[in-house]
């Protein structure tokens, strides 16, 4: 599972990588950083994959936290993964390689993604819109898009906001 909220351990950066594969050699958890896009900022760290992240990983920003806990995911290998509002809180320069990590993660398995961001869902295979807790519209973006419900008026909606402007 790939949570919004990223928990990291009081551990060292390979540790909490670690996570998804205990007996993990060095050289899984390092290709399981590349896979996710972090090994280059963590090997920029005075200690490397060794360095401590504190508590809750508040030494590392949002997306560095968020790469480290997809390369857990990767290193797991699960058949199934479960992203919760994986991208929300990005900044732009970290949703690129992020998305590049989730396409990497996601590959041939399934994926149960909970999520508002177009460039996340788009590509989806099945979109199942939710309201007041009952699904109400399922299928492709290029279906739902077509009919009028649901996931067309959040998406027109979006592209409204899109537009707004500050003067």
């Amino acid at each position: 599972m790939v949570f919004q909220k990223v928990y990291l351990f009081e551990d060292t950066i390979e540790n909490n990588i670690r996570l998804g594969k205990p007996d993990a050699t060095d050289e899984e958890v390092i290709a399981a950083a590349k896979a996710a896009s972090c090994h280059e900022f963590i090997s920029k760290l005075p200690d490397g994959y060794k360095t401590v992240v504190s508590e809750g990983g508040g030494s590392l920003s949002g997306g560095e936290k968020q790469r480290i806990s997809i390369a857990r995911a990767i290193l797991k290998d699960a058949p199934i993964v479960i992203m919760d509002e994986a991208t929300s809180a990005l900044d732009a320069e970290n949703e690129k390689s992020i998305i590049e990590a989730i396409d990497r993660l996601t590959e041939n398995k399934t994926v149960i993604m909970i999520a508002h961001r177009m460039k996340t869902v788009r590509n989806a295979d099945k979109i199942v819109a939710i309201e007041n807790g009952r699904i109400v519209q399922e299928g492709t973006h290029e279906r739902l898009i077509a009919v009028d419900g649901l996931y067309r008026r959040f998406i027109t909606n979006r592209e409204k906001a899109g537009e707004w402007k500050i003067r």
